[in-house]
């Protein structure tokens, strides 16, 4: 499935808008992550696992997303983006969200 952050699609045109899709994940680290990543925030720099943490959350997120705009009966998704937050202080949720339509070549 194509997915793409613009509104348009070289080559291709909007048939049917489908609807907003997303996929939604919450995570957070264990208890072992959070001491480490706990000690390097001390001596700053970056956080390597809370980094890998949310890299995957965003590759769940957008699985998600194209499975969600597939059961809708699309082929892409335009105009994703992702949003983030925090639940209490040691869960994060991703969510990535666009637009699910069928395209047709010009």
């Amino acid at each position: 499935m194509l997915v793409v952050t613009t509104e348009n699609v070289s080559g291709y045109k909007v048939r049917d808008v489908k609807g907003p899709a997303f996929g939604v994940v919450v995570r957070s680290r264990g208890i072992g992550g959070n001491i480490v990543a706990g000690l390097r925030s001390i001596v700053g720099g970056e956080i390597h696992e809370y980094t890998e943490m949310l890299e995957d959350a965003r590759k769940q997120a957008v699985d998600r997303m194209v499975l969600n705009a597939q059961a809708m009966g699309a082929d892409a998704v335009v105009m994703m983006r992702f949003d983030s937050s925090e639940i209490g202080q040691t869960m994060s949720e991703i969510v990535a969200y666009g637009t699910a339509v069928v395209l047709e070549k010009l």
